[in-house]
């Protein structure tokens, strides 16, 4: 046998090896919702794309169950630019008036939506488009903030126009797209009681979308390996407990806040864990599932 033939074929045992392992998690797994919540540069890196719209393929036919929300801040910047619609930010969320909606909307549930549809049918898969006004899924309200100015010390509400937080979240939709082949990919736009649109962080729809689903994992893919100590490593495990001490404590700040936080809420409401993770790292999904060490930091319920 040559020499690249006895490489082929340790390749390929060492493959062997690996769906073996595998085989307590896709029993474990088998049946079970996962959300996941899409975005950051894995959306705009075309070979990422590809990659996550496999793993998603994989898991649906692996008997797992994937729901994908999807953000688009950087798209929905970029088209607002072309369009001349300036935009304001206030304390890192953009203030969306009629006219900026409007653009939103068309970016999230049109053309963003569609090219991750698409990446999943291309790879297999049959994946269908949805926002959170279909089938009512996100009933949303609108989202209060308040500011404290430092000279005065008055606590002043912020109006942020259409940005909303979900209210109440139907799975109906979604629980009749589970019983059949169909992939629910989910743009963050909910309605509000009078029909208005609302602009919603894509983090906190998925959040959100898990939580009413019971889902056996809610995983954030970011841009970042997940939760650091103070020593700038990698933590894989925390309970919600934890979490809430690292975030008082300093250790976790900024834009990392929030997503604990969304991560806590979800666990809290009946995710049975939710995965802070990198999704620039080519199949951390099927890592974090199907090996026993795992990618990212997973937070689960105080014991």
């Amino acid at each position: 046998m040559k020499a690249r033939q006895i490489k082929e074929a340790k390749e390929w045992i060492r493959i062997g090896r690996v769906l073996t392992d595998a085989l307590p998690y896709l029993r474990r797994y088998s049946g079970e919702r996962f959300v996941i919540k899409y975005g950051g540069h894995a959306m705009g890196d075309a070979k990422l794309a590809a990659s996550f719209a496999k793993d998603i393929v994989l898991l649906k036919h692996a008997g797992i169950d994937p729901v994908v929300v999807h953000g688009g801040g950087p798209q929905i910047g970029a088209m607002l630019e072309r369009l001349k619609v300036t935009s304001e930010f206030v304390d890192g969320l953009r203030v969306t008036d009629a006219a900026t909606v409007e653009v939103v909307e068309m970016v999230l549930s049109g053309s963003i939506n569609k090219q991750v549809v698409q990446s999943i049918n291309d790879a297999g898969g049959s994946a269908v488009g949805l926002s959170g006004k279909d089938g009512s899924l996100i009933r949303a309200r609108k989202l209060r903030r308040t500011k404290r100015d430092p000279e005065s010390n008055i606590e002043k509400i912020l109006d942020l126009g259409f940005v909303g937080e979900p209210e109440e979240v139907d799975p109906e939709i979604l629980n009749r797209l589970a019983d059949s082949d169909v992939i629910p990919v989910i743009a963050p736009i909910g309605v509000g009681a009078r029909g208005e649109t609302y602009n919603i962080n894509a983090d906190t729809a998925a959040g959100a979308i898990a939580s009413a689903l019971g889902a056996a994992r809610f995983f954030l893919l970011t841009d970042v390996v997940g939760v650091l100590d103070k020593e700038g490593m990698l933590v894989p495990d925390l309970t919600t407990a934890q979490a809430r001490t690292l975030v008082e404590d300093g250790t976790i700040s900024g834009g990392m806040i929030p997503k604990v936080e969304t991560c806590i809420s979800a666990v809290h409401d009946g995710v049975e864990a939710a995965v802070i993770m990198d999704g620039r790292v080519p199949h951390a999904m099927l890592l974090e599932i199907f090996t026993p060490h795992g990618v990212g930091t997973l937070i689960g319920e105080s014991e």
